[in-house]
């Protein structure tokens, strides 16, 4: 899986420019704020729909322009593809080789990608929102069907919270069976795939992080939350502790079970990772994580993603950094650095120099 060129058109502070990547690596470098993140930040959009850095799209869109363009022309073990997206105001679109879609879904897997960033550090500093976005994102660009469901379980249950929040009681407790029956079917979905994702990662990241600190700590990644069996009991289970929560979520206001509240727990030599863990630590266990995602997309579509390091090298030492570079062959990766001598060490790829939204040749 590869992307070969890509196009952009007002996107952010790019005017109009093309790029084209080798299979190995790519070196996006140049001094701060020119604009090799935002390169990065079109390649996965362009897999997933969705930036990391953004809420809304129209923050894309170059100051002054009506709309930004996106393309790039890729390759998976199927063949050529095309995706084109199309930015404006209030809304978008998005092509694949040349027919619009009209669901977010259409779009998973054709191009599949793993974005690194300084920012990825939230996934073990912040709160259960980042490690529960980190499993979203990454299941759903492999299996449609989890997309599919963690959309309809976020509408139902927004439904649901609105409903807790009526003053009639009476009508709360008669319509609440309605809405935990759906919410249940697709919380199981859920809560199944990111088991199966949970037990394909956890070796993965433990074996990357012991190569990553040549063996000096051990990673333990699991659950908060165990859910026995296959989907219909676990929509049972959650069926029974909805309901016995019914007073709690009455008096919240807002659901308190359920799959939108689950959480990863992380420690590094049995100490807390979130509590307990280094800058230094916390970065290598965050990249563990990454490359351990790399290597599930491998193992269910038969080929490598697309790996992208944005600013990654800064911070890291040099015996890992190293490490990095060799635990990356094979793979086609976006790398962006302030200068390509100091991370490379006479390694080959395709260097690319960024000057002010546009290629210095």
């Amino acid at each position: 899986m590869q992307i070969k060129k890509l196009f952009l058109q007002n996107f952010r502070n790019y005017e109009r420019e093309n790029f084209t990547f080798s299979d190995g690596l790519n070196v996006l470098f140049g001094k701060n704020a020119q604009g090799k993140t935002n390169c990065a930040e079109a390649v996965f959009y362009l897999c997933t729909g969705a930036s990391l850095r953004i809420r809304h799209d129209k923050q894309l869109v170059k100051m002054g322009a009506e709309h930004a363009y996106i393309q790039a022309e890729a390759e998976n073990r199927y063949g050529k593809v095309t995706i084109e997206a199309s930015v404006y105001e209030n809304k978008r679109e998005i092509k694949i080789n040349g027919s619009k879609i009209t669901k977010n879904a259409d779009l998973m897997g054709h191009i599949n990608s793993v974005f690194f960033s300084p920012g990825e550090l939230r996934l073990i500093q912040d709160g259960p929102d980042e490690r529960r976005r980190f499993m979203n994102i990454s299941i759903s660009q492999t299996s449609p069907s989890y997309y599919t469901a963690l959309l309809r379980y976020n509408k139902i249950l927004d439904q649901r919270n609105a409903l807790l929040k009526n003053p009639d009681v009476s009508l709360v407790l008669d319509t609440l069976p309605v809405w935990d029956e759906q919410l249940c079917k697709y919380a199981s979905v859920i809560v199944k795939k990111r088991a199966e994702f949970l037990q394909k990662l956890t070796p993965y990241a433990q074996e990357l992080h012991a190569f990553l600190t040549d063996g000096a700590e051990e990673l333990t990644v699991r659950p908060d939350k165990n859910y026995e069996g296959e989907e219909e009991e676990i929509a049972k289970t959650l069926m029974r502790k909805l309901v016995n929560n019914y007073q709690k979520d009455l008096r919240l206001g807002f659901t308190t079970i359920g799959p939108h509240r689950d959480d990863l727990e992380v420690f590094i030599s049995g100490m807390d990772a979130k509590a307990y863990a280094s800058q230094g630590q916390t970065r290598t266990v965050a990249l563990a994580l990454k490359l351990a995602e790399v290597q599930i997309f491998k193992d269910l579509s038969g080929e490598y993603p697309i790996l992208v390091l944005d600013d990654v090298m800064s911070e890291l030492d040099l015996p890992r950094r190293k490490k990095l570079l060799k635990r990356v062959e094979g793979i086609q990766t976006i790398l962006t650095c302030t200068h390509a001598e100091r991370v490379l060490y006479g390694k080959q790829c395709n260097k690319i120099h960024i000057e002010n939204g546009r290629i210095k040749e």
